[in-house]
């Protein structure tokens, strides 16, 4: 599973979010803890539909616990286009610092 290239893909989504984390040098690290983010919710997916649906098909339970997992990944981002609620460059940065820290 490559959970980097997808998390990079929704970030380029976000062009002005992508510029600035990348000017600032942030992007490795927020691509890196979205990442892990990604995988876990995946993991965790994974095995409560693992759970409720025993004696399904193991790729179907993984399929759909990724969708699950880039769902809640998705909504934890700014929409792709900031403008489109007023939202700022700042209020979006914060929004992603806010929906990615480790405490």
């Amino acid at each position: 599973m490559q959970y980097k290239t997808i998390v990079l893909e929704l970030l380029k989504e976000r062009t002005e979010l992508h510029e600035q984390l990348r000017q600032t040098r942030q992007l490795l690290p927020t691509l890196e803890r979205l990442t892990e983010k990604l995988k876990i919710s995946h993991d965790t997916w994974t095995a409560m539909l693992a759970q409720a649906k025993p004696g399904s098909d193991a790729s179907q339970i993984a399929s759909e616990a990724l969708e699950m997992a880039l769902k809640e990944l998705v909504e934890c981002l700014p929409p792709v286009s900031p403008q489109d609620d007023g939202e700022t460059l700042d209020e979006a940065m914060a929004f992603i610092r806010s929906h990615t820290s480790n405490g």
